[in-house]
């Protein structure tokens, strides 16, 4: 397990100049764009034990980042 952040930028290079654009200019792109890095956020702090939390909670969390990354994803290449 890596215990380095996964940026949105970092998981989509390619669309870095789209994800810019969309945080600046869509309202509901940028909640979800930090909406996922708030969660990613704690997702890390709980992987580096800076804020352990339970196993249950961790992936609750996973699962919710990995639904945001999707409709993010989604919003980038429509």
């Amino acid at each position: 397990m890596s215990h380095t952040p996964n940026e949105l930028i970092t998981e989509f290079p390619e669309h870095a100049f789209k994800i810019t654009t969309l945080k600046t200019k869509e309202p509901h792109f940028a909640r979800l764009y930090e909406e996922y890095h708030e969660i990613n956020r704690a997702i890390h702090r709980a992987e580096t034990n800076i804020e352990p939390t339970d196993d249950v909670h961790l992936e609750e969390m996973r699962k919710k980042r990995l639904k945001l990354k999707d409709e993010l994803y989604g919003m980038l290449t429509a």
